[in-house]
């Protein structure tokens, strides 16, 4: 019997199986790829379903999408409080309190995730018309997110967070763009991300560098390096700095089509 290949995360699918059973991507479509090397994440379909351990997800919608999960006994999965859309009055929920305190207060991030516990329902959304990413994460992966653009992670995921100096100037703040880090370690786990407008995804060879405008960016493998340049414009008689995301490759870049400033503040 010969399998069917996901396009996305390279799950090896049963013959007959209308979406990838570990990220819901529509395995009758190839990958889009524009000429620059960016490829279009997959748009889930409305009411596409896939599984992470022993817990299912539906998606639910397509211009604002919901993420409903049926939980597992032993299965949980972590977000940010303000993204849990509704749950089952039985689906127990707990406080995770997180490193760095008064260091993510200061830099907008949540100073404590939520996670909820299975068996029950509970579904997350974002209040933005965009998409969701899902992203199956093999044993010993690092990747970095902007702040408050991940949905949820099953509880098999370490996290912590990342601090790039230097964007201050994007996010009128001063303390610079704080990026969520997860990371597997002996076993696998699943990351959903929302991106404003449209995800594209491009892999940088070691030492290929790319400009991204900070506001589009959304995630990168943690071996992409990262840093604020500052390239000088000339306007009339003015001289003004534009500053940009360098990305060093080896590794996959994400960036979001809508841009979105976070202030930290």
């Amino acid at each position: 019997m010969e399998l069917v290949e996901c396009q996305w995360c390279r799950l090896q699918n049963t013959p007959g199986t209308a979406s990838c059973l570990s990220c819901g991507a529509p395995l009758d479509v190839r990958n889009v790829v524009s000429d620059s090397g960016w490829r279009e994440t997959p748009r889930l379909k409305d009411m596409t379903e896939f599984r992470f351990a022993n817990s299912t997800v539906q998606v639910e919608g397509e211009l604002v999408p919901v993420a409903e999960i049926a939980l597992a006994h032993g299965d949980a999965v972590y977000f940010e409080h303000h993204v849990m859309l509704w749950k089952d009055e039985v689906t127990p929920v707990t406080a995770v309190p997180t490193q760095g305190g008064a260091r993510r207060l200061f830099g907008g991030m949540p100073f404590v995730l939520t996670m909820a516990h299975g068996p029950g329902r509970v579904a997350f959304s974002r209040d933005s018309p965009g998409e969701l990413v899902v992203l199956p994460l093999h044993p010993g992966m690092e990747l970095d997110v902007r702040e408050h653009a991940f949905l949820l992670a099953n509880h098999s995921i370490g996290y912590s967070f990342v601090r790039i100096q230097g964007l201050a100037n994007v996010l009128h703040g001063g303390n610079g763009m704080y990026l969520d880090r997860f990371v597997t370690a002996g076993a696998p786990g699943l990351l959903v991300l929302h991106g404003y407008g449209n995800v594209f995804e491009r892999w940088l060879r070691p030492g290929e560098k790319i400009m991204v405008e900070p506001g589009g960016f959304l995630y990168k493998d943690a071996s992409v390096g990262m840093q604020a340049v500052q390239m000088p414009v000339k306007t009339g008689l003015l001289r003004r700095g534009m500053y940009l995301a360098e990305m060093t490759g080896p590794g996959r870049v994400g960036i979001q089509s809508m841009y979105v400033h976070h202030h930290a503040e």
